[in-house]
């Protein structure tokens, strides 16, 4: 059953894959969701009918660009695979663009591989971890090799902030094996992150000298973290079954044992942009909230309160004058209601008194003795009322008025005629 692995050990197995296999790539497509960032970075996908690739060119290269890229222009890039590990992306690191147009010592590595292998120096608990930003590396390997070249310019490339210190080593013949060793040793001296030991490739008798026993003590033995960088994808030294780490090129070395600039770029710039988004909605939150509480304070502020009393105390005075005016109009109209219902009841009442009065009168000049009573006859009074004479009983007072003439006078005797 195949061991599993992490995630970020599978990303970075791929990313070295892919950076070393496609070092150098030419790629035609048309461009699409072209990004100019502010880091001066740009960022943009080549698609054709069927697929899609994102791209970057960084800054350096970017300001070397003669034309500016547009949705739909088809060009050519030219670069290498880049693999964002974090997402497990990979992209095209574009630096430029243009628009389109041996029997026995198999033998003696296996009887070995085998001895050492029962010796425990090939598991894997006992592998010591590469720091993930090495600050000083040593290289064992020839000052003169083609190996250290590309060693150079790889960790030049991904992570120039490194300190290299090369010990110049015989990395074939017939003392290299003890050379290596012996550097081996004075490397683990000199307190570095980590050591590369490495050459370019060869024919197994060229290489044999990573086979030797003694180097593989020698890895062994150190306390820094040792990788072996020996050859091609398809040679397996001894030296890379003792080793912390196994590289297939001694240009993958640095790719595996050094951060990539460029993923770190591309990184800052998406937390630039991630604390951007964040202070806005920070500041965003912090504005509404300080809004908030500047509407509160004036809502409850001295001047709020006395404005909000004034508007008050005039809507009270309105309403007042309002019911004032109702109330004066109400009892305005009950006045002239009361004085025409006065009027009109005086007006009766005079002409009612006027219609007695004219009765009276008529009554008076009807009655008036002056007028009724002729010569001979006088009016028969009894307690201020005019009555017959037959009325009068024997013994009652009563009065005789002519024109001119009362009498007061007493029935002395009554009778009949």
């Amino acid at each position: 059953m195949i061991p599993a692995i992490s995630v970020s050990t599978l990303n970075n197995r791929i990313k070295s894959l892919l950076e070393t296999t496609f070092l150098s790539v030419a790629v035609e497509g048309e461009v699409s969701r072209v990004t100019y960032h502010g880091s001066g970075h740009l960022y943009f996908t080549l698609k054709d009918a069927s697929s899609s690739i994102s791209c970057v060119m960084f800054k350096g290269n970017n300001q070397k660009l003669k034309f500016r890229l547009e949705e739909g222009m088809k060009i050519i890039v030219y670069g290498s695979i880049s693999v964002y590990t974090p997402r497990g992306s990979y992209q095209i690191n574009c630096t430029s663009l243009e628009p389109s147009g041996s029997g026995a010592l198999a033998l003696a590595f296996e009887q070995l591989k085998k001895k050492l292998s029962s010796k425990g120096y090939f598991n894997d608990e006992l592998k010591k971890p590469v720091a993930k930003f090495p600050k000083a590396v040593a290289i064992i390997t020839s000052k003169t090799g083609a190996a250290l070249q590309d060693m150079l310019r790889v960790a030049q490339k991904r992570w120039p902030l490194l300190k290299i210190i090369l010990i110049d080593t015989l990395v074939q013949g017939e003392n290299a094996a003890e050379d290596i060793a012996k550097n081996i040793a004075f490397a683990d001296t000199l307190n570095v992150d980590v050591i590369v030991v490495g050459r370019g490739g060869g024919s197994l008798e060229d290489l044999w000298a990573f086979n030797e026993e003694i180097v593989a003590d020698a890895i062994y033995k150190a306390k820094t973290p040792v990788v072996s960088a020996v050859g091609h994808e398809i040679d397996f030294m001894i030296s890379d079954f003792t080793a912390d780490l196994r590289a297939p090129t001694p240009s993958a070395a640095f790719e595996m044992i050094l951060p990539d600039k460029n993923e770190y770029l591309i990184y800052i710039d998406n937390l630039i942009d991630s604390m951007e988004k964040s202070i806005k909605r920070i500041l965003v939150s912090k504005y509404e909230k300080i809004k908030y509480l500047y509407d509160l304070f004036k809502q409850n502020s001295i001047a709020t309160k006395i404005s909000f009393f004034k508007k008050e105390i005039h809507s009270i005075e309105e309403r007042l004058k309002e019911s004032l005016s109702l109330i004066l109009e109400k009892k305005q109209r009950e006045l002239n209601d009361a004085k025409e219902l006065l009027f009109q009841k005086a007006s009766y009442i005079l002409q009612r008194k006027e219609q007695i009065l004219s009765l009276a009168v008529s009554s008076l000049e009807i009655n008036n003795p002056s007028k009724k009573i002729k010569k001979g006859f006088a009016q028969i009074v009894k307690n201020g009322k005019i009555i017959d004479l037959e009325d009068i009983e024997e013994e009652d007072m009563f009065e005789l008025i002519s024109k001119n003439v009362k009498i007061e006078a007493k029935a002395v005797k009554k009778s009949s005629l």
